[in-house]
């Protein structure tokens, strides 16, 4: 994150302490919300928040677009071998630890009516969302030294429209408005509008992180349409769209952040060992495909804090061999350097743009941003 090299550490597996995964709406002493009314969208709805009516990004949003038709990078291999494909097993970042209260993951929470908001220091407050954040002393934040803080505030306040997304890094709650953080960025979720060019977010790639978790409600239903997010330990010094951001090396060889990875459609494990969570898992990173998002350990992806995770449906996830994967080049769904809106499978602007000839080398003049 900008150039003070805190994104080269190693993202270790950290723990929600003394909170609920998704707060439930409370009564709060002070009102200040709008009242919610539902209101018609001229927008098709994306995938929805689960416990709430917003969904993450329409549903043109380049999250929630399947890659399986589009070409295979022209860079895969290369970036392949710099991530230990070869010998490597994904490893999910989340799941339950030996206290069952305080699960593995990053927490997130709805934020409750009549929440009063709250203004931050921070540390890269340039590239930062200067607030006011719904932060409280009741906000859960990750354990370890990112101290994420997720928050999602399904109504319109003051300072923010309906279904806004609130991520900070490197959060530490005060009161009485000395609350400090290292980074924070907000996400209209009913717009495909992304961060600024070249600015950070709670993430080193600039992205959202919420919409990129593996989250249990969505995994249970059996349906996750959405990209994930996952590290690696070394990223250069450029990114692609939809990311923002770099905080990488002299090293051509890593991949950029924003590169995405597609599983094999041929890759299976059997049913007696890949139950139903597991096979929900697989079916989303063969359509969606994951995106790197942050350095950090190699091929660990993330999702929710949460309770309800059993040792059993995180654990057969960690039979998927890393080099069962390929880069995809999805530069011909970019409709706007500026916007997360993509081209849909199906349309003509995908048969015309995203053919394996014309996006073979279309990485070069699309979406690529060096640092």
């Amino acid at each position: 994150m900008i150039a003070s090299g805190r994104w080269a550490l190693v993202l270790s597996v950290t723990v929600l302490v003394g909170v609920t995964t998704c707060a439930a709406p409370t009564a709060w002493a002070t009102t200040r919300h709008a009242p919610e009314v539902p209101r018609p969208s001229p927008r098709v709805a994306g995938t929805r928040l689960p416990r709430t009516r917003c969904d993450v990004f329409p549903s043109d949003n380049v999250w929630n677009t399947p890659i399986t038709d589009l070409p295979v990078d022209v860079h895969s291999a290369t970036w392949l071998t710099s991530m230990n494909a070869s010998t490597t097993l994904l490893h999910p970042d989340y799941g339950p630890s030996s206290n069952p209260r305080k699960p593995y993951g990053l927490p997130w929470s709805i934020v409750p009516a009549r929440t009063t908001f709250t203004r931050i220091k921070f540390l890269y407050a340039s590239q930062s969302y200067r607030g006011p954040y719904p932060l409280t002393a009741l906000t859960p934040i990750e354990g370890g030294s990112d101290r994420h803080a997720l928050m999602v505030d399904p109504s319109r306040s003051a300072t923010s429209a309906a279904c806004t997304l609130f991520e900070t890094y490197a959060t530490s709650y005060r009161a009485d408005g000395r609350s400090v953080a290292g980074s924070g960025a907000t996400w209209n979720l009913n717009s495909n509008a992304l961060r600024p060019s070249g600015y950070t977010s709670a993430d080193a790639a600039g992205l959202p992180i919420l919409p990129g978790l593996v989250n249990y409600d969505e995994v249970a239903s059996g349906s996750m349409n959405h990209a994930l997010r996952f590290t690696v330990e070394c990223t250069q010094q450029s990114y692609l769209w939809p990311a923002r951001h770099e905080a990488g090396r002299a090293n051509t060889n890593c991949p950029p952040m924003g590169a995405r990875f597609r599983l094999n459609a041929s890759f299976s494990l059997p049913t007696s060992s890949c139950a139903a969570f597991c096979q929900t898992v697989l079916t989303t990173m063969k359509t969606y495909g994951l995106f790197v998002a942050d350095n950090g350990s190699n091929w660990y992806f993330q999702g929710t804090a949460d309770t309800r995770w059993t040792a059993s449906e995180v654990d057969q996830l960690k039979a998927i061999p890393a080099s069962q994967f390929v880069a995809v080049d999805e530069s011909c769904l970019m409709v706007s350097p500026n916007s997360g809106q993509a081209v849909q499978p199906g349309t003509p602007g995908f048969a015309r743009r995203c053919t394996s000839t014309a996006g073979s080398s279309s990485s070069k003049a699309q979406g690529r941003h060096l640092g």
